[in-house]
């Protein structure tokens, strides 16, 4: 395992197969009240503890390696497809805070179901965006030309993401050779959407 942040360990990566200068991963978040695995990937960190696995969007369960006895929850919006693709235990529909202190945030935009988790750790607060938000190179970008993507959906995420307080971003997918996270600050977190919004309302498709 490779550990981002004290208590926040990342598996082994894998490339995306229609963009394999990506790699994705899971994240296991050790917690006092259970450690949770967020994403689908090939690989997964650790099971140790782990009592569900929650899935950022539906993509992700092309990924999804059987998790034997822990529950797979995705939003409901998002079920559908990923029941075609993998096992899914259960949904959630709106924000709400596990134990304290994991968030779940919709998002809707990249899919219908899409999410965001903020966990607080106690050190840092980490946003896992999916690849509503993910890393080029250094760089946050998002994809609103995927199929089933919403503009004007994205746009009003995006804007729910920039008033959120997070010190570490924590995407499903970053480049080849980078790491897969990003340490920020409020300041330099707004900068970064604000200029994603900029270049959706151009058109852009990143």
């Amino acid at each position: 395992m490779d550990t981002v942040i004290p208590g926040l360990h990342a598996s082994a990566p894998h490339p995306l197969p229609f963009a394999r200068s990506l790699l994705v991963r899971s994240f296991l978040l050790e917690r006092e009240a259970g450690n949770l695995i967020v994403y689908g990937a090939e690989a997964t960190p650790s099971l140790e503890g782990a009592t569900h696995r929650y899935l950022g969007h539906w993509h992700e369960a092309m990924f999804a390696a059987d998790l034997d006895g822990i529950p797979t929850l995705v939003h409901e919006r998002d079920r559908e497809p990923a029941e075609q693709r993998a096992s899914v235990d259960g949904t959630f529909s709106e924000r709400s805070t596990l134990d304290g202190d994991f968030e779940l945030i919709p998002i809707p935009g990249h899919t219908a179901g899409a999410t965001a988790f903020l966990w607080d750790s106690g050190a840092h607060r980490a946003l896992f965006t999916g690849d509503s938000i993910y890393l080029v190179e250094d760089e946050w970008v998002v994809a609103v030309d995927v199929s089933g993507a919403d503009r004007d959906a994205y746009l009003e995420s995006l804007a729910l993401m920039r008033e959120l307080e997070f010190d570490v971003l924590v995407p499903w997918a970053a480049t080849v050779g980078r790491p897969p996270h990003a340490f920020t600050d409020a300041v330099d977190a707004r900068r970064r959407i604000d200029a994603i919004v900029d270049r959706v309302r151009r058109g852009e498709s990143r």
